[in-house]
């Protein structure tokens, strides 16, 4: 058996060194529980580890100057969910970010693994879209900022270039009645992964939608933000034409593959049903807060 190397950095600086001085051959552990299982079924072969758990500024959750949050890459979402307020601002990403693994690996597993991985169907990912998130990314050649949507690259692939590590998601301020959601379709109750996964995030002011965003997973090679879905929304008082019009854009966004776990036919009507749904939902929400 190849030996392996084992580092755990304390600083992001030192992490980024060894990253880039490994040229490829080494992997990131955050949560390690998509790693750890690549490596037992030889998917993943790295000659070095490199544990980023031991770094403050990837695993604290801070709130922003004007209000938002700025949450490191491996935090888990066990940590996440126990923070005292993220979960009441922002449900519909605590609520996305809770479905990634049984109980036992929510104690591991981090929103920034669940992007890093690169699945299209990531449950994560369509809330931080939906939410705005921006990804703070730091590499040999220093620090950028890149939307989460421009994050993914493809199946299994990301933007990230050589020796870049993501270091923190940062979610905006919400202005006052702002409300989130996200729901996706399974083919089982529990454990599985999402055949839709679709997140809405509205603000309302006298019953009328006045921002809106919508992140769609699973249904094309990366996640994507529906732009035309949103515009729909806004303006409105989720009236059905409107919803509709929505779900239409939704469902035109869709570039969806057949397998086992559903049909191109089956993924693109869901998400148009999903849309209707988790807006609502994200509605009621804004209207109590």
């Amino acid at each position: 058996m190849t030996d392996i190397r084992y580092l755990a950095p304390q600083t992001l600086d030192e992490a980024v060194g060894a990253f880039a001085a490994a040229q490829g051959a080494a992997r990131i552990l955050a949560g390690g529980t998509d790693l750890l299982v690549q490596m037992r079924n030889g998917m993943a072969k790295p000659g070095t580890i490199i544990d980023i758990k031991k770094i403050a500024e990837l695993t604290t959750i801070a709130r922003t100057a004007d209000g938002g949050f700025r949450v490191g890459a491996a935090v888990s979402g066990a940590v996440l969910a126990e923070h005292e307020s993220f979960g009441t601002v922002w449900p519909g990403v605590l609520e996305a970010v809770n479905l990634i693994g049984s109980t036992q690996v929510q104690g591991r597993a981090s929103p920034g693994g669940n992007l890093c991985h690169g699945s299209p169907a990531a449950d994560s990912v369509p809330a931080m879209v939906a939410a705005g998130a921006v990804l703070t990314i730091q590499g040999p050649n220093g620090r950028r900022e890149l939307p989460v949507e421009a994050f993914p690259a493809g199946p299994g692939r990301t933007k990230l270039a050589p020796g870049e590590i993501l270091v923190s998601f940062t979610l905006p301020a919400r202005p006052k009645g702002s409300g989130d959601a996200y729901l996706r379709m399974i083919p089982r109750t529990e454990m599985d992964i999402a055949v839709v996964g679709l997140a809405v995030n509205l603000t309302m002011a006298n019953g009328v939608v006045t921002a809106a965003r919508v992140g769609l997973g699973a249904v094309a090679p990366t996640v994507l933000l529906v732009e035309a879905a949103a515009k729909a929304l806004i303006g409105s008082k989720l009236e059905d034409a409107a919803l509709e019009t929505a779900a239409a854009a939704c469902r035109a966004a869709c570039n969806p593959i057949n397998d086992k776990r559903g049909t191109i036919e089956y993924r693109t009507k869901v998400a148009g049903v999903l849309l209707k749904r988790v807006a609502a939902i994200a509605a009621e929400r804004a209207g109590r807060a």
